[in-house]
Order: C-alpha cells, then structure tokens, then sequence
C-alpha cells in the first residue's frame, strides 16, 4: 500500500517510506495555550489526526508515535496572565483544558504523547549546551542566541535566502544580535515571569528550541514527519532546522507537511486581524463532525474559505447520512478494516479528503436497503474519517430541548415511512415510526394521511 505526502522541503510529491516501518515517528507543532482555540487552529489538528489514522491503517496501530506538544512558556502566555490578572499555571492548566474539550469535539484521537514545554526545560539547556560547545551559539547581553551563517543550509526549507526571508517575515530587530536573523535559544526573564536555572542564570527558553527539545526526546535526532500551518515554515521550522542538524549533525525530519490558512473574505483568520471565530462559539450551532466535515470538503494545503453556508451544507450532508442509518438495519462489523479501496486510494494521494468525502457519497448511493455489507462498507469508512460516529438519534436528537423541531426533517421522514408502507416494508416502517417517536414526534394516519404532533 503505497502513500503519497507532498514536502515542502523537496516541493513536490513524494513515495511515504519509513526510516522503521516498526517505528513510523509524526511531530506536529501544537497549540501555544493562551486563549480558546479558534477554527484556524483546529484546522491542522484535524489534518494531522487524519494523517495519524491513515499512518495506523497502513502500518498498524501499534507502530506509530505521534507526537503533539503544549507550549505553556512564551510570550504570548505572559501577556495574557498579565492582562487577565491570573497566575500562568492557571491560565495554561484552562486553556489546555480547552484544547483537550475542542479536540475532542471535532472527532480528534489523542496523539500517542504530548509533552508541554515546562515539562523539558532540562532538555532545551543540555541542547543549547551542545550549541555553545559547537560554536553554533554565543552570549550577548545575558541572551544566548543562534548563530544563522554558521549554518550553511540556513533558508532550505522555504528555498530562499536569508535576505529575502528577513524581508518577508516578522524578526524580530534587537540590538543583542550579531545578525538580523539569529534568535534567541535562551532569554533572562523578568521580574514576575517564569524562570529556570541555567548555566546563564536564571531565564527561559526561546520558543524554537522547545519543539526541538521534544521531538528529539520521543523520536530521535532523525524522525519521518514533520508537521504544522504554512506560517510556521518560517521562521519556526526554518530555525528548529538550524539549532537541531547543528547540534546532532544529523537529518532533522525527512518529510515537512504544513496545511494551508483557514480565511476569512481572503484574509487569514487570526486574532490580530480579529477575524476569527472560535471552536467554542460553533458549538451552540454545530455538532463537532460538522466542523470536521468543513475541514475535509477543502484539500489540507488549499486556503479554506470559512463561511456559514460552508458549515450549513455539511451539516446537510450529515444529516442525510444520518437519517439513512437511522432507518437502516444495524450493521456492525467486526472488521474495521473493511473500509472502501477507493477511499484509502485518495487518502494515500497526499490525504486528498475531498476525493475521498466524493467517495462517501457514492458508497452511499451503493447502500442498498437493509444490505448489511453495503451498509456497513458505508459507515466503516466513514467512521475511520471521524465521521457518522454518533448514535443516529442522537445526532438526529441534539440540542431538541432548546430548539424549534426541523419540521422538514420530520416530513421526509414521514415521507419515508409513507414510501416503505406502498412497497410493504412494514419492517422499516415501523423503524420510522419508532424513530421519529423518540424524537418526541407522534404519527397519526386517517384517510390515507398522515399528520404528526409533539408528545
């Protein structure tokens, strides 16, 4: 079973091959935990689970380290905790526990670890040692900072040379610098901010050595995959290139996928540009696999429009899926496995979901009325997507209590039932009529009619 990925480092198309196919290693970049994630940042969490799923299936369950990590020391977190008058512990412990509960939401499987940065502070120090000893790294007004020219292949993930990258990204212009783009491996801290002891005194880390530190823990000097957004190309992964080859003279990853912006009217949605909506506010509108199913209908490295009517016409698709298994035998198989060929084939074409979402709907035109195979074909490979993974009433049920009843969902299921009775399939319509009366809807037939009321 061969799998495709696009690397950004080589900018094309790639055969997937393992350096241990016993031992197939994933880093993705997580959340920096300051606020409730919004749908930008849940769009590569939903790629990259995805990517997990395929990598099980292909390779086994057991064979695959997925690593996603909680950055809780930066910038971002210090400015947040000031604002909102919290202790950082507070602040980080909330908003991760909003990452977990969105995650969740959305249909996600828990990476196989996920380390925070506060957690490794020992193993950024040892890395930056390592630096300083190898004279990648120099001290300057208590900073210790990454030295860009000493590493030669410095621009190669996004092709372009130092000059132009400086120009086209924010970095930041401090004085302490030797060079414009060097950054900052260790920084003093100030007062009222996280500090730990170093062979420098008391400071923090830079943000870039604390993915490098991790990944290097759990998976190696050298791994398979690496992943994250397009904006983290540069300068975050540009520079974890730099410190981690430096420091083990080895490989970093040896394949770089990044999924493209979430927009918004053709901007990317981002706090700064205060254009974004979080997972948090879908909620009170949409079930989770309604926001997965948004993310999928657009390939991983396309922009994605967000829209209303995008999120709408998904939850149109589910609700017909749904409704079809609700009046449907149960089928469960044994063999998750059992997931259409045609689907896995665009998946392994650098996780084209959309072709794969266009598959779903033709497995389920095949589905024929109480045809466990073909049912069960349907649903399986939608499941391994993280979709139809509901009960059917449930879906079909939720959030009733403090909404109107979708009158046209009752009509065609009424209309259903009506169908099955002309062709004497009492069998389903009974289901219907079972179905719709714990939805709270009461049937009643007179004169070849029939009406329906609230219990």
């Amino acid at each position: 079973m061969n799998l495709y990925l696009y690397d950004t480092f080589s900018k094309s198309k790639k055969l997937f091959e393992p350096i241990d196919d016993k031992n197939v290693r994933m880093y993705v970049c997580g959340p920096t935990v300051y606020d409730y994630p919004h749908v930008g940042n849940a769009r590569p969490v939903i790629v990259f689970d995805i990517l997990f799923r395929l990598l099980r299936y292909v390779y086994g369950e057991k064979h695959i380290t997925y690593v996603r990590n909680i950055t809780d020391v930066e910038d971002k977190i210090i400015t947040a905790a000031k604002e909102n008058n919290e202790d950082i512990s507070t602040l980080t412990q909330r908003t991760t526990n909003y990452f977990h509960d969105d995650s969740k939401y959305v249909g996600n499987m828990n990476p196989t670890v996920e380390p925070k940065a506060t957690d490794h502070i020992n193993e950024m120090i040892e890395m930056i040692s390592i630096l300083m000893d190898k004279d990648y790294a120099y001290e300057s007004d208590g900073n210790i900072l990454f030295s860009t020219k000493k590493f030669d292949k410095y621009g190669k993930l996004s092709g372009k040379n130092l000059d132009e990258l400086i120009a086209g990204a924010r970095v930041e212009l401090e004085d302490f610098k030797i060079d414009t783009s060097d950054f900052v491996l260790w920084k003093p801290s100030k007062i009222g901010e996280p500090n730990w002891d170093s062979p420098w005194g008391k400071g923090r880390p830079g943000w870039h050595i604390e993915c490098s530190a991790m990944s290097n823990k759990y998976l190696g000097n050298t791994f398979d995959i690496h992943g994250g957004g397009q904006d983290l190309i540069f300068p975050h992964h540009e520079n974890e290139i730099a410190q981690s080859e430096s420091a083990f003279s080895e490989t970093f990853a040896n394949y770089w996928i990044h999924n493209g912006f979430v927009t918004v009217e053709g901007n990317k949605m981002a706090k700064s540009e205060d254009n974004f909506v979080t997972v948090d506010q879908l909620k009170e509108k949409y079930q989770g696999e309604v926001i997965r199913l948004t993310m999928m209908l657009t390939h991983y490295r396309q922009p994605l429009n967000w829209t209303d009517e995008n999120l709408r016409d998904s939850k149109k698709i589910l609700d017909k899926w749904y409704n079809f298994l609700s009046v449907s035998e149960k089928t469960k198989t044994q063999d998750k496995k059992n997931i259409s060929e045609e689907m896995f084939s665009a998946l392994s074409d650098d996780i084209n979901t959309p072709k794969a979402i266009s598959c779903l709907h033709q497995l389920y035109k095949n589905c024929k009325e109480n045809d466990k195979d073909s049912i069960a074909l349907f649903a399986n490979s939608a499941q391994f997507l993280g979709l139809l993974c509901n009960e059917p009433l449930s879906w079909m049920n939720w959030k009733k209590s403090d909404k109107s009843i979708d009158e046209m969902q009752v009509q065609s299921l009424i209309n259903e039932r009506n169908d099955a009775r002309i062709k004497g399939d009492y069998a389903k319509a009974d289901r219907i009529r079972d179905n719709l009366e714990k939805m709270g809807i009461i049937l009643e037939d007179k004169d070849g009619q029939t009406s329906w009321k609230l219990k």
